[in-house]
Protein backbone atom coordinates (compact mmCIF):
# COMPACT_ATOMS: atom_id res chain seq x y z
CA UNK A 1 0.00 0.00 0.00
CA UNK A 2 2.09 3.11 -1.33
CA UNK A 3 -0.17 5.98 -0.84
CA UNK A 4 1.08 9.59 -0.29
CA UNK A 5 -1.31 9.49 2.78
CA UNK A 6 0.23 6.80 4.89
CA UNK A 7 4.10 8.83 4.32
CA UNK A 8 3.83 9.96 8.13
CA UNK A 9 3.16 6.44 9.11
CA UNK A 10 5.71 4.51 7.37
CA UNK A 11 8.03 7.22 8.91
CA UNK A 12 6.33 6.31 12.39
CA UNK A 13 6.55 2.48 11.96
CA UNK A 14 10.41 1.91 12.92
CA UNK A 15 9.32 3.91 16.41
CA UNK A 16 5.93 1.61 16.82
CA UNK A 17 7.27 -1.16 16.44
CA UNK A 18 10.38 -0.28 19.28
CA UNK A 19 7.55 0.00 21.29
CA UNK A 20 5.83 -2.86 20.42
CA UNK A 21 8.86 -4.53 21.61
CA UNK A 22 9.25 -2.56 24.50
CA UNK A 23 5.97 -3.54 26.13
CA UNK A 24 6.13 -7.17 24.87
CA UNK A 25 7.43 -8.77 27.99
CA UNK A 26 4.40 -7.37 30.09
CA UNK A 27 1.90 -8.09 27.57
CA UNK A 28 3.33 -11.48 28.26
CA UNK A 29 2.89 -11.95 31.83
CA UNK A 30 -0.37 -10.13 31.82
CA UNK A 31 -1.28 -12.81 29.81
CA UNK A 32 0.27 -15.35 31.64
CA UNK A 33 -1.47 -13.89 34.74
CA UNK A 34 -4.61 -15.06 33.27
CA UNK A 35 -4.20 -18.76 31.38
CA UNK A 36 -2.48 -21.32 32.48
CA UNK A 37 0.30 -22.95 29.78
CA UNK A 38 -1.72 -24.42 26.66
CA UNK A 39 -1.99 -27.51 25.79
CA UNK A 40 -1.74 -29.82 22.48
CA UNK A 41 -4.97 -29.35 21.06
CA UNK A 42 -5.91 -33.18 21.07
CA UNK A 43 -4.00 -33.74 18.44
CA UNK A 44 -6.39 -32.20 15.95
CA UNK A 45 -4.24 -28.81 15.51
CA UNK A 46 -0.11 -28.23 14.96
CA UNK A 47 1.13 -27.85 19.34
CA UNK A 48 -0.06 -24.85 20.56
CA UNK A 49 2.15 -22.34 21.77
CA UNK A 50 2.53 -21.16 25.99
CA UNK A 51 2.41 -17.90 24.70
CA UNK A 52 1.28 -15.98 22.12
CA UNK A 53 3.77 -15.34 19.22
CA UNK A 54 5.95 -12.13 18.25
CA UNK A 55 3.40 -12.09 15.24
CA UNK A 56 0.68 -12.32 17.39
CA UNK A 57 1.87 -9.79 19.76
CA UNK A 58 2.96 -7.55 17.09
CA UNK A 59 -0.50 -7.97 14.93
CA UNK A 60 -2.77 -8.51 17.78
CA UNK A 61 -1.69 -5.40 19.76
CA UNK A 62 -1.49 -2.92 16.81
CA UNK A 63 -5.08 -4.57 15.47
CA UNK A 64 -6.42 -4.22 19.25
CA UNK A 65 -4.98 -0.77 20.07
CA UNK A 66 -3.15 -2.05 23.14
CA UNK A 67 0.15 -0.70 22.18
CA UNK A 68 -0.26 2.11 19.70
CA UNK A 69 -0.18 5.01 21.99
CA UNK A 70 2.53 6.19 18.84
CA UNK A 71 -0.18 5.92 15.94
CA UNK A 72 -3.63 7.34 17.69
CA UNK A 73 -4.64 10.85 16.91
CA UNK A 74 -5.68 13.72 18.60
CA UNK A 75 -9.28 14.42 17.29
CA UNK A 76 -11.82 11.83 16.45
CA UNK A 77 -12.22 12.57 12.82
CA UNK A 78 -12.10 12.88 9.89
CA UNK A 79 -11.49 9.89 8.16
CA UNK A 80 -9.66 10.27 4.61
CA UNK A 81 -9.62 7.54 1.64
CA UNK A 82 -6.70 5.91 2.73
CA UNK A 83 -8.72 4.62 6.25
CA UNK A 84 -7.10 7.08 8.20
CA UNK A 85 -7.71 10.03 10.50
CA UNK A 86 -6.36 12.74 8.35
CA UNK A 87 -4.98 14.39 12.00
CA UNK A 88 -2.94 11.25 12.09
CA UNK A 89 -0.58 12.89 9.52
CA UNK A 90 1.02 15.00 12.53
CA UNK A 91 3.12 12.48 13.88
CA UNK A 92 4.43 14.69 16.72
CA UNK A 93 0.71 15.40 18.13
CA UNK A 94 0.25 11.99 18.13
CA UNK A 95 2.90 10.93 20.56
CA UNK A 96 1.87 9.94 24.39
CA UNK A 97 -1.69 9.18 23.41
CA UNK A 98 -4.16 6.12 24.32
CA UNK A 99 -6.29 4.02 20.96
CA UNK A 100 -9.05 2.40 21.44
CA UNK A 101 -12.55 3.15 22.68
CA UNK A 102 -14.22 5.38 25.25
CA UNK A 103 -10.61 5.76 27.01
CA UNK A 104 -8.63 8.66 27.88
CA UNK A 105 -8.94 12.77 27.31
CA UNK A 106 -9.42 14.56 24.52
CA UNK A 107 -7.30 18.01 24.51
CA UNK A 108 -9.33 20.69 23.18
CA UNK A 109 -12.68 19.94 24.95
CA UNK A 110 -14.27 20.30 28.28
CA UNK A 111 -14.27 17.12 29.71
CA UNK A 112 -12.98 13.46 29.37
CA UNK A 113 -14.07 12.14 25.34
CA UNK A 114 -13.66 8.80 24.01
CA UNK A 115 -10.57 8.50 23.10
CA UNK A 116 -9.56 7.87 19.33
CA UNK A 117 -9.29 4.64 17.98
CA UNK A 118 -6.30 3.13 16.47
CA UNK A 119 -5.67 3.58 12.38
CA UNK A 120 -7.02 1.73 10.02
CA UNK A 121 -3.51 0.78 8.90
CA UNK A 122 -2.96 -0.92 12.45
CA UNK A 123 -6.21 -2.30 12.80
CA UNK A 124 -5.94 -4.21 9.15
CA UNK A 125 -2.30 -4.66 8.58
CA UNK A 126 -0.87 -5.23 12.06
CA UNK A 127 2.92 -3.53 12.18
CA UNK A 128 4.84 -5.51 9.60
CA UNK A 129 4.73 -6.40 5.73
CA UNK A 130 5.55 -9.43 7.05
CA UNK A 131 2.92 -10.41 8.85
CA UNK A 132 -0.03 -12.59 7.82
CA UNK A 133 2.24 -12.66 4.41
CA UNK A 134 1.52 -16.71 4.55
CA UNK A 135 -1.12 -18.88 3.05
CA UNK A 136 -4.87 -18.37 4.73
CA UNK A 137 -6.12 -21.48 7.22
CA UNK A 138 -7.75 -23.99 4.46
CA UNK A 139 -11.49 -24.78 5.32
CA UNK A 140 -10.23 -28.52 6.14
CA UNK A 141 -8.26 -27.59 8.84
CA UNK A 142 -10.71 -25.01 10.32
CA UNK A 143 -13.24 -27.82 10.22
CA UNK A 144 -11.18 -30.63 12.31
CA UNK A 145 -10.65 -27.97 15.04
CA UNK A 146 -14.09 -25.99 15.34
CA UNK A 147 -15.93 -28.86 14.06
CA UNK A 148 -15.88 -30.47 17.41
CA UNK A 149 -16.50 -27.47 19.86
CA UNK A 150 -19.16 -26.63 17.43
CA UNK A 151 -20.75 -29.99 18.50
CA UNK A 152 -20.16 -29.24 22.52
CA UNK A 153 -23.74 -29.61 23.54
CA UNK A 154 -23.53 -26.60 26.00
CA UNK A 155 -23.87 -24.97 22.87
CA UNK A 156 -27.47 -25.84 22.43
CA UNK A 157 -29.47 -26.87 19.83
CA UNK A 158 -28.74 -24.46 17.09
CA UNK A 159 -25.64 -23.69 16.47
CA UNK A 160 -24.15 -21.68 13.06
CA UNK A 161 -20.65 -20.29 11.99
CA UNK A 162 -18.55 -18.54 9.85
CA UNK A 163 -15.29 -17.75 9.58
CA UNK A 164 -13.74 -15.04 6.72
CA UNK A 165 -10.67 -13.79 5.96
CA UNK A 166 -10.49 -9.99 6.06
CA UNK A 167 -7.36 -8.96 3.86
CA UNK A 168 -9.05 -11.19 0.81
CA UNK A 169 -12.76 -11.41 2.37
CA UNK A 170 -12.75 -15.10 1.35
CA UNK A 171 -15.15 -17.01 3.46
CA UNK A 172 -13.03 -20.02 4.90
CA UNK A 173 -15.09 -22.07 6.87
CA UNK A 174 -18.82 -22.29 7.19
CA UNK A 175 -21.42 -24.04 9.16
CA UNK A 176 -25.06 -23.38 8.45
CA UNK A 177 -23.83 -20.03 7.67
CA UNK A 178 -26.91 -19.34 5.51
CA UNK A 179 -29.22 -20.11 8.57
CA UNK A 180 -30.77 -17.16 10.10
CA UNK A 181 -30.81 -17.11 13.89
CA UNK A 182 -31.66 -14.50 16.79
CA UNK A 183 -28.36 -12.65 16.59
CA UNK A 184 -29.17 -10.40 20.32
CA UNK A 185 -26.59 -7.88 20.91
CA UNK A 186 -24.31 -8.63 17.92
CA UNK A 187 -27.54 -7.04 15.92
CA UNK A 188 -25.56 -3.68 16.91
CA UNK A 189 -22.40 -4.35 14.21
CA UNK A 190 -25.57 -4.03 11.84
CA UNK A 191 -26.25 -0.73 13.47
CA UNK A 192 -23.09 0.59 13.48
CA UNK A 193 -22.72 -0.41 9.44
CA UNK A 194 -25.81 1.27 8.73
CA UNK A 195 -25.11 4.33 10.59
CA UNK A 196 -22.14 5.37 9.67
CA UNK A 197 -22.67 4.64 6.32
CA UNK A 198 -26.06 7.12 6.38
CA UNK A 199 -25.18 9.75 8.51
CA UNK A 200 -21.31 9.69 8.36
CA UNK A 201 -18.67 9.12 10.88
CA UNK A 202 -17.63 12.53 12.01
CA UNK A 203 -22.21 13.15 11.82
CA UNK A 204 -22.89 15.06 15.87
CA UNK A 205 -26.07 15.15 17.23
CA UNK A 206 -27.73 18.09 18.03
CA UNK A 207 -29.70 19.72 20.95
CA UNK A 208 -30.85 23.24 20.63
CA UNK A 209 -32.90 25.63 21.90
CA UNK A 210 -34.66 28.14 19.87
CA UNK A 211 -36.92 31.20 20.50
CA UNK A 212 -40.35 31.74 18.90
CA UNK A 213 -40.94 34.87 17.02
CA UNK A 214 -42.40 37.91 18.88
CA UNK A 215 -42.31 36.16 21.97
CA UNK A 216 -40.55 34.91 25.20
CA UNK A 217 -41.10 30.94 24.54
CA UNK A 218 -37.88 29.12 24.27
CA UNK A 219 -38.50 25.55 23.06
CA UNK A 220 -35.53 22.58 24.11
CA UNK A 221 -35.44 20.53 20.59
CA UNK A 222 -34.47 16.92 21.03
CA UNK A 223 -32.09 15.80 18.26
CA UNK A 224 -32.07 12.00 19.69
CA UNK A 225 -28.57 12.42 21.33
CA UNK A 226 -28.71 9.64 23.95
CA UNK A 227 -25.25 10.82 25.68
CA UNK A 228 -26.38 14.08 26.45
CA UNK A 229 -25.65 14.81 30.25
CA UNK A 230 -27.39 17.08 33.05
CA UNK A 231 -24.19 16.17 34.78
CA UNK A 232 -21.54 18.34 36.17
CA UNK A 233 -18.36 15.97 34.37
CA UNK A 234 -20.03 16.22 30.69
CA UNK A 235 -17.04 13.63 30.63
CA UNK A 236 -16.70 14.94 26.50
CA UNK A 237 -20.69 14.34 25.71
CA UNK A 238 -23.12 17.47 25.02
CA UNK A 239 -23.53 19.09 28.28
CA UNK A 240 -27.39 20.21 29.19
CA UNK A 241 -25.48 22.79 31.83
CA UNK A 242 -23.25 23.93 28.67
CA UNK A 243 -26.67 24.52 26.57
CA UNK A 244 -28.08 26.26 30.20
CA UNK A 245 -25.28 28.20 30.33
CA UNK A 246 -25.60 29.70 26.53
CA UNK A 247 -29.30 30.06 26.35
CA UNK A 248 -28.99 31.83 29.50
CA UNK A 249 -26.44 34.21 28.19
CA UNK A 250 -28.16 34.76 24.47
CA UNK A 251 -31.47 35.73 26.67
CA UNK A 252 -29.47 38.08 28.42
CA UNK A 253 -27.76 40.14 25.27
CA UNK A 254 -31.77 40.47 24.82
CA UNK A 255 -32.75 42.06 27.79
CA UNK A 256 -34.72 38.67 28.43
CA UNK A 257 -34.63 37.60 32.47
CA UNK A 258 -38.11 35.12 32.32
CA UNK A 259 -39.46 32.71 29.56
CA UNK A 260 -42.09 29.92 29.05
CA UNK A 261 -40.39 26.80 27.94
CA UNK A 262 -41.45 23.73 26.29
CA UNK A 263 -39.84 20.58 24.49
CA UNK A 264 -39.99 19.11 21.16
CA UNK A 265 -39.43 15.36 20.79
CA UNK A 266 -41.17 15.70 17.34
CA UNK A 267 -38.03 13.73 15.19
CA UNK A 268 -39.09 10.40 16.51
CA UNK A 269 -42.25 8.44 15.89
CA UNK A 270 -44.31 6.11 16.78
CA UNK A 271 -43.89 4.02 20.33
CA UNK A 272 -40.83 4.69 22.26
CA UNK A 273 -41.50 1.73 24.50
CA UNK A 274 -39.56 -0.90 23.51
CA UNK A 275 -41.08 -4.45 22.45
CA UNK A 276 -39.76 -5.73 25.70
CA UNK A 277 -41.64 -3.48 27.90
CA UNK A 278 -40.75 -0.67 30.49
CA UNK A 279 -40.46 -3.31 33.64
CA UNK A 280 -36.83 -4.01 32.83
CA UNK A 281 -33.35 -1.79 33.21
CA UNK A 282 -32.06 -2.90 29.64
CA UNK A 283 -33.23 0.40 27.92
CA UNK A 284 -35.15 4.02 28.57
CA UNK A 285 -37.91 4.86 26.52
CA UNK A 286 -36.80 5.60 22.63
CA UNK A 287 -37.37 9.78 22.91
CA UNK A 288 -35.40 12.55 20.90
CA UNK A 289 -34.73 13.96 24.06
CA UNK A 290 -33.24 12.23 27.15
CA UNK A 291 -30.93 13.06 29.71
CA UNK A 292 -27.82 10.01 30.80
CA UNK A 293 -30.20 7.42 28.78
CA UNK A 294 -32.59 8.48 31.94
CA UNK A 295 -30.90 6.73 34.46
CA UNK A 296 -31.95 7.24 37.91
CA UNK A 297 -28.42 6.27 39.53
CA UNK A 298 -24.75 7.67 38.35
CA UNK A 299 -24.10 4.73 35.98
CA UNK A 300 -23.30 5.43 32.83
CA UNK A 301 -23.19 1.82 31.42
CA UNK A 302 -24.46 -1.57 31.82
CA UNK A 303 -28.35 -1.98 33.89
CA UNK A 304 -30.65 0.67 35.37
CA UNK A 305 -33.38 1.86 36.34
CA UNK A 306 -34.65 4.67 34.45
CA UNK A 307 -37.32 6.95 34.42
CA UNK A 308 -40.49 6.96 32.68
CA UNK A 309 -40.66 10.27 31.41
CA UNK A 310 -37.07 10.47 30.22
CA UNK A 311 -37.83 13.94 28.15
CA UNK A 312 -39.88 15.82 30.50
CA UNK A 313 -36.80 15.07 33.40
CA UNK A 314 -34.65 15.83 30.92
CA UNK A 315 -36.43 19.42 30.49
CA UNK A 316 -37.05 19.92 34.26
CA UNK A 317 -33.37 19.92 34.54
CA UNK A 318 -33.36 22.43 32.07
CA UNK A 319 -35.03 24.24 33.56
CA UNK A 320 -33.74 24.36 37.13
CA UNK A 321 -30.57 24.74 35.11
CA UNK A 322 -31.90 28.14 33.79
CA UNK A 323 -33.31 29.45 37.01
CA UNK A 324 -29.85 29.04 38.26
CA UNK A 325 -28.29 31.24 35.59
CA UNK A 326 -31.07 33.93 36.47
CA UNK A 327 -33.75 32.99 33.79
CA UNK A 328 -37.05 32.76 35.45
CA UNK A 329 -39.33 29.86 33.98
CA UNK A 330 -42.24 27.69 34.81
CA UNK A 331 -42.56 23.94 34.39
CA UNK A 332 -42.01 23.00 30.80
CA UNK A 333 -44.65 21.26 28.29
CA UNK A 334 -44.20 19.21 24.96
CA UNK A 335 -44.41 21.35 22.08
CA UNK A 336 -43.07 21.30 18.79
CA UNK A 337 -40.39 23.87 17.54
CA UNK A 338 -41.95 26.14 14.88
CA UNK A 339 -40.06 26.89 11.89
CA UNK A 340 -39.80 30.73 11.90
CA UNK A 341 -38.10 30.11 15.87
CA UNK A 342 -34.76 31.86 16.11
CA UNK A 343 -31.93 29.58 17.12
CA UNK A 344 -30.64 31.00 20.55
CA UNK A 345 -28.07 27.92 21.36
CA UNK A 346 -26.45 24.30 20.65
CA UNK A 347 -24.38 21.64 21.80
CA UNK A 348 -23.13 18.43 19.88
CA UNK A 349 -22.67 14.57 20.50
CA UNK A 350 -19.17 13.12 19.98
CA UNK A 351 -18.49 12.24 16.88
CA UNK A 352 -20.90 9.31 15.74
CA UNK A 353 -17.77 7.50 15.38
CA UNK A 354 -17.53 7.82 18.72
CA UNK A 355 -21.28 6.71 19.95
CA UNK A 356 -20.41 3.79 17.67
CA UNK A 357 -17.44 2.34 19.43
CA UNK A 358 -18.88 3.28 22.44
CA UNK A 359 -22.26 1.55 21.93
CA UNK A 360 -20.12 -1.58 20.96
CA UNK A 361 -17.61 -1.78 23.99
CA UNK A 362 -20.46 -1.65 26.41
CA UNK A 363 -23.15 -3.13 24.69
CA UNK A 364 -25.31 0.27 24.82
CA UNK A 365 -29.20 -0.26 23.84
CA UNK A 366 -29.83 3.19 24.51
CA UNK A 367 -26.92 4.26 21.87
CA UNK A 368 -28.05 1.66 19.28
CA UNK A 369 -31.90 2.60 19.11
CA UNK A 370 -30.95 6.02 18.85
CA UNK A 371 -28.43 5.22 15.95
CA UNK A 372 -31.60 2.91 14.32
CA UNK A 373 -33.43 5.75 14.20
CA UNK A 374 -30.49 8.31 13.02
CA UNK A 375 -29.77 6.27 10.37
CA UNK A 376 -34.21 6.46 9.34
CA UNK A 377 -33.26 9.96 9.42
CA UNK A 378 -30.56 10.02 7.46
CA UNK A 379 -32.10 7.95 4.90
CA UNK A 380 -35.42 9.28 4.73
CA UNK A 381 -37.54 6.56 6.53
CA UNK A 382 -39.81 7.24 9.85
CA UNK A 383 -38.14 7.56 13.29
CA UNK A 384 -39.75 4.64 14.57
CA UNK A 385 -38.83 1.14 15.22
CA UNK A 386 -39.97 0.26 12.31
CA UNK A 387 -38.52 2.93 10.10
CA UNK A 388 -34.83 1.47 11.94
CA UNK A 389 -35.40 -1.49 10.70
CA UNK A 390 -36.22 -0.37 6.89
CA UNK A 391 -33.43 2.15 7.04
CA UNK A 392 -30.66 -0.67 8.46
CA UNK A 393 -31.82 -2.60 5.60
CA UNK A 394 -31.91 0.24 2.74
CA UNK A 395 -28.44 0.82 3.81
CA UNK A 396 -26.98 -3.07 3.88
CA UNK A 397 -28.46 -3.51 0.35
CA UNK A 398 -26.00 -0.26 -0.69
CA UNK A 399 -23.29 -2.12 0.33
CA UNK A 400 -24.14 -5.41 -1.27
CA UNK A 401 -24.45 -7.47 2.21
CA UNK A 402 -26.07 -10.71 1.98
CA UNK A 403 -29.22 -10.19 3.37
CA UNK A 404 -31.53 -13.40 2.41
CA UNK A 405 -33.52 -14.25 5.74
CA UNK A 406 -32.39 -11.11 7.72
CA UNK A 407 -34.87 -9.18 9.69
CA UNK A 408 -34.68 -6.13 11.47
CA UNK A 409 -36.81 -5.19 14.47
CA UNK A 410 -34.81 -2.94 16.68
CA UNK A 411 -30.71 -1.25 16.65
CA UNK A 412 -29.93 -2.97 19.70
CA UNK A 413 -30.98 -6.60 19.22
CA UNK A 414 -32.96 -6.63 22.79
CA UNK A 415 -35.91 -8.07 20.20
CA UNK A 416 -35.93 -11.85 19.37
CA UNK A 417 -37.92 -10.83 16.03
CA UNK A 418 -34.37 -10.09 14.20
CA UNK A 419 -32.34 -12.11 12.89
CA UNK A 420 -28.96 -12.57 11.07
CA UNK A 421 -27.07 -14.99 9.53
CA UNK A 422 -23.37 -15.62 10.00
CA UNK A 423 -22.71 -15.78 6.55
CA UNK A 424 -24.19 -11.28 7.10
CA UNK A 425 -22.39 -10.76 9.84
CA UNK A 426 -19.03 -11.92 8.96
CA UNK A 427 -19.62 -10.14 6.07
CA UNK A 428 -20.44 -7.03 7.54
CA UNK A 429 -16.71 -7.32 9.68
CA UNK A 430 -15.10 -7.82 6.43
CA UNK A 431 -17.07 -4.43 4.57
CA UNK A 432 -15.84 -2.56 7.76
CA UNK A 433 -12.25 -3.56 6.86
CA UNK A 434 -12.24 -2.98 3.48
CA UNK A 435 -10.07 0.31 2.66
CA UNK A 436 -13.00 1.76 0.10
CA UNK A 437 -14.99 2.13 3.28
CA UNK A 438 -12.90 3.71 5.92
CA UNK A 439 -16.01 5.34 7.51
CA UNK A 440 -17.21 1.89 8.94
CA UNK A 441 -14.01 1.56 10.85
CA UNK A 442 -15.17 2.09 13.83
CA UNK A 443 -17.45 -0.96 13.76
CA UNK A 444 -14.73 -3.01 14.08
CA UNK A 445 -12.11 -0.71 16.50
CA UNK A 446 -15.16 -0.42 18.58
CA UNK A 447 -15.40 -4.10 19.28
CA UNK A 448 -14.24 -5.40 22.99
CA UNK A 449 -11.17 -7.03 23.63
CA UNK A 450 -11.17 -10.32 25.20
CA UNK A 451 -10.26 -10.41 29.44
CA UNK A 452 -9.44 -6.58 28.69
CA UNK A 453 -12.85 -4.48 28.13
CA UNK A 454 -16.34 -4.07 27.49
CA UNK A 455 -18.76 -6.93 27.77
CA UNK A 456 -15.40 -8.87 27.19
CA UNK A 457 -13.52 -7.74 30.62
CA UNK A 458 -14.87 -10.69 32.59
CA UNK A 459 -14.55 -13.47 29.86
CA UNK A 460 -11.30 -15.45 28.64
CA UNK A 461 -10.42 -16.30 32.13
CA UNK A 462 -7.48 -19.30 31.19
CA UNK A 463 -7.99 -18.95 27.80
CA UNK A 464 -5.48 -18.29 25.27
CA UNK A 465 -7.63 -15.65 23.21
CA UNK A 466 -7.06 -13.15 26.40
CA UNK A 467 -5.87 -10.00 24.03
CA UNK A 468 -5.93 -11.29 21.04
CA UNK A 469 -10.11 -12.08 20.23
CA UNK A 470 -12.27 -8.92 19.84
CA UNK A 471 -15.42 -9.77 19.63
CA UNK A 472 -19.35 -8.51 20.38
CA UNK A 473 -21.14 -10.72 22.61
CA UNK A 474 -24.66 -11.38 22.27
CA UNK A 475 -27.21 -12.71 25.60
CA UNK A 476 -30.78 -13.45 25.66
CA UNK A 477 -32.67 -15.86 27.33
CA UNK A 478 -31.73 -19.31 25.36
CA UNK A 479 -29.07 -17.08 22.74
CA UNK A 480 -25.67 -16.89 23.17
CA UNK A 481 -23.72 -15.25 20.30
CA UNK A 482 -19.98 -14.02 19.35
CA UNK A 483 -18.93 -11.99 16.65
CA UNK A 484 -15.54 -10.52 16.07
CA UNK A 485 -12.35 -10.33 14.91
CA UNK A 486 -9.10 -12.46 16.40
CA UNK A 487 -5.44 -12.68 14.72
CA UNK A 488 -4.12 -16.06 14.59
CA UNK A 489 -0.61 -17.53 14.90
CA UNK A 490 0.50 -16.75 11.67
CA UNK A 491 -0.66 -12.98 11.77
CA UNK A 492 -3.19 -13.39 9.79
CA UNK A 493 -6.73 -11.31 10.44
CA UNK A 494 -9.64 -13.66 10.53
CA UNK A 495 -13.47 -12.46 11.42
CA UNK A 496 -15.58 -14.76 12.63
CA UNK A 497 -19.56 -15.50 13.62
CA UNK A 498 -21.21 -18.01 16.18
CA UNK A 499 -24.53 -17.92 16.58
CA UNK A 500 -26.18 -20.53 18.89
CA UNK A 501 -30.11 -20.96 20.23
CA UNK A 502 -31.57 -23.41 22.57
CA UNK A 503 -34.94 -24.46 23.93
CA UNK A 504 -34.82 -25.15 26.88
CA UNK A 505 -32.11 -22.61 27.54
CA UNK A 506 -28.66 -24.04 28.04
CA UNK A 507 -26.90 -23.05 31.43
CA UNK A 508 -25.35 -19.22 30.19
CA UNK A 509 -21.84 -19.54 31.21
CA UNK A 510 -21.48 -23.22 29.78
CA UNK A 511 -22.80 -21.59 26.67
CA UNK A 512 -20.40 -18.37 26.89
CA UNK A 513 -17.20 -20.82 27.47
CA UNK A 514 -17.69 -22.98 25.08
CA UNK A 515 -18.33 -19.82 22.33
CA UNK A 516 -14.92 -18.17 23.69
CA UNK A 517 -13.30 -21.55 23.27
CA UNK A 518 -14.22 -21.31 19.29
CA UNK A 519 -12.44 -18.06 18.83
CA UNK A 520 -9.73 -18.63 21.11
CA UNK A 521 -8.82 -21.73 18.90
CA UNK A 522 -8.77 -19.24 15.96
CA UNK A 523 -6.08 -17.28 18.06
CA UNK A 524 -3.77 -20.66 18.21
CA UNK A 525 -4.27 -22.35 15.39
CA UNK A 526 -2.44 -21.61 12.05
CA UNK A 527 -4.90 -24.55 10.91
CA UNK A 528 -2.81 -25.15 7.57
Amino acid sequence: MVVPELKAWRAARPHVVRVARSVRPQLVRAVEAVKPPLVRAAGAVKPLVTQPSTVQFTAGAATLGLVVAATVVTAAGPWDSTGQRTAERDWAASQGRAGGADHGHVSGTSGKAPAPAPSAASVLTGLGGSVGAGPSPTEKALADVLGPLLDNAALGTERTAAVVDLATGKRLYGKGAGDALSPASTTKIATAVAALTAAGADHRIATRTVLEPDSEKVVLVGGGDPTLTARKDAEGNASLRTLADETARALKDRKTDEVTLSYDTSLYEGPDVHPIGLDNTNVARVTALMADEGRLDDTSSGTAKRTEQPAADAAKKFADLLKDRGIKTADPVPAEATARAEALATVKSPPLSALVERMLTNSDNDIAEALARQTAVAAGEPASFKGGGTAIRKQLKKLGLPLKGAEFADGSGLDRADKLTADLLTALLAKAADPAHSELRPALTGLPVAGFTGTLSGRYAGQPGTGLVRAKTGTLTGVHTLAGTVVDTDGHLLAFAFLTASDPPTEPTATQKGLDALASTLATCGCK
